[in-house]
């Protein structure tokens, strides 16, 4: 039952790396969207990911629109601090995927509003805080995720 982690035009190669341990950690895939805002190869991708990184189901795509056409009959959430639902009411699905955007402005407008019915939120309690930590963000969402279809 895994599900399937997305991120679009990450550019944090720590978050990048912490993301990919999650993904091993949770049986989940990872699938990254150029451009990235480093290497692959990049040291502090490595690291974060721990010696792990070589186990990962891991995909790459050149371009927001190559990751679209090749899942575009996919089940998918999106996420965003504009989201209108709470990551809660997500009924989650095996082989779903997690669409999350790059750390400093989030998803794309074009994107946010052709899936507006599918853009979820993590509920953030006070004004103080604009958002969470992508990697934080994306735990949040997957082992909710995993609570659900494990049950």
């Amino acid at each position: 039952m895994p599900l399937h982690i997305v991120l679009i035009e990450p550019e944090i190669p720590n978050n990048t790396g912490n993301i990919g341990r999650l993904s091993l950690a949770s049986g989940s895939h990872l699938h990254l969207v150029k451009p990235f805002g480093f290497e692959l190869s990049d040291k502090r991708v490595k690291r974060a990911g721990l010696d792990y990184w070589q186990h990962l189901s891991l995909h790459t795509y050149e371009s927001t629109d190559a990751f679209f056409e090749q899942h575009r009959n996919k089940r998918m959430a999106f996420f965003s601090s504009h989201g209108k639902q709470d990551h809660w009411s997500i009924d989650f699905e095996d082989d779903m995927f997690l669409i999350f955007g790059k750390e400093s402005v989030g998803l794309a407008e074009e994107i946010t509003t052709a899936h507006a019915d599918q853009l979820y939120k993590i509920p953030i309690d006070t004004t103080h805080v604009r958002s969470l930590n992508l990697a934080n963000a994306v735990s949040i969402v997957v082992y909710e995720g995993l609570r659900q279809l494990r049950g």
